[in-house]
């Protein structure tokens, strides 16, 4: 079978307290764009015992009640008394948001003078996209999965297959690999490890059956489980305090989990509560639509996009492609095919892939479970390209 090695990705569910901070400035933007869509929001978001505060600049025709949308989303989540570690009606929600600064207004878009096509960049900044043959979705195994249980443990919480779950959560996969000229080949799961917040009342052995058999048996492959797969399940021992009141969160500290488990690369800048002419996000969802299109249009088994910035200037600064050598042509030859079809202008990026549409939870989704390989409609980055 050959060298194999081991590779680790976790990820936190919709009620963690970083997670809950990346849903609530997201969901602050929804609201923004709906009621304007050229709205210039750069919100963060900072939860701990009994508190939620919103911070940061937005400029914004939008009428936006920014107290309502934080309540709203905590309820959402599940957070609805201080037994879950935060109560959505009575919490402290402080909320301190000024305009956007004019000399950034003005280097970007010159405060409302520049098109579509000459829109700059709203910072400097390097972003990376990727994708892999490993998995349907062309995105990581351990990362697939790991995201997987997430959201299994939510929904069994949700319907009340599992009543004594609790909002927060975490989960952890390593599966064990073999590379194959370049690209990625999971053989097995090696470790499970699920963390999930819980109620008083209910044992370990409890906790553990029902993770088996509701959580991992219906999201993990059979043919990745054996006899010597380890499992560990809430190995602590105890998770009854969870959410704000057990640990502080904060927009942005999720970024990993975010995007690609570890695989590939990050440029280091967080998604969640940025407008689109943030290239933290806009930028890194044309990078992981042009690895994708690589990878599915049969020219790569593995690819890796880059692309930079520089605050106020339309055009990229770099754009680079590595195939890992699984690419079918040349990187260079495949970079060419990318760059005819791909307008890695900020404002072109918007308006390609409709960045501008909020509402409706648009962006509020993304905001759990991950940006990238998702199958919904507002993922309008993960549309394949024909390369070919």
């Amino acid at each position: 079978m050959g060298d194999t090695f081991l590779f680790t990705s976790e990820s936190v569910n919709e009620g963690h307290p970083d997670k809950l901070c990346d849903q609530v400035s997201d969901a602050i933007l929804d609201a923004c764009l709906l009621g304007d869509p050229d709205s210039r929001v750069a919100c963060e978001t900072a939860t701990k015992t009994d508190m939620v505060m919103v911070f940061g600049e937005i400029t914004t025709k939008a009428n936006v009640n920014y107290e309502q949308v934080v309540r709203d989303t905590c309820k959402r989540i599940g957070f609805n008394s201080k037994d879950v570690g935060l109560d959505s009606q009575t919490c402290k929600v402080l909320v301190h948001i000024e305009e956007q600064s004019p000399d950034i207004g003005q280097g970007v878009h010159g405060m409302g003078t520049k098109t579509l096509e000459d829109l700059g960049a709203g910072d400097q900044g390097h972003m990376f996209g990727y994708a892999t043959d490993e998995t349907p979705e062309l995105m990581p195994l351990t990362h697939v999965l790991a995201t997987r249980l997430g959201y299994r443990l939510t929904e069994t919480r949700k319907d009340g297959t599992l009543p004594w779950l609790r909002p927060d959560g975490k989960t952890q996969v390593t599966i064990e690999y073999r590379k194959e000229d370049g690209a990625m080949v999971p053989i097995r799961v090696h470790t499970i490890l699920i963390s999930t917040q819980h109620t008083p009342d209910v044992t370990n052995d409890q906790i553990h059956k029902d993770l088996m058999q509701h959580v991992i048996k219906p999201v993990v492959p059979e043919k990745y489980l054996d006899d010597k797969t380890i499992f560990h399940l809430n190995p602590s021992g105890r998770f009854v305090i969870g959410g704000p009141h057990g640990d502080a969160g904060l927009t942005g500290r999720k970024i990993i989990i975010d995007t690609y488990g570890g695989w590939g690369a990050h440029g280091g800048g967080a998604f969640s509560g940025k407008d689109p002419s943030k290239v933290d996000r806009s930028g890194a969802y044309i990078a992981r639509q042009a690895a994708k299109s690589v990878v599915a249009s049969g020219l790569a088994r593995r690819c890796l996009f880059q692309v930079s910035y520089a605050i106020g200037v339309a055009q990229p600064l770099s754009v680079h492609v590595d195939t890992y050598g699984t690419g079918k042509k040349p990187d260079k030859e495949i970079l060419a095919a990318v760059t005819k079809k791909f307008d890695f202008r900020p404002g072109m990026i918007s308006r390609n892939l409709d960045l501008h549409r909020g509402g409706n939870e648009r962006y509020t989704r993304t905001a759990a479970y991950g940006h990238f390989g998702r199958d919904h409609d507002d993922f309008t980055w993960e549309k394949v390209v024909p390369l070919n």
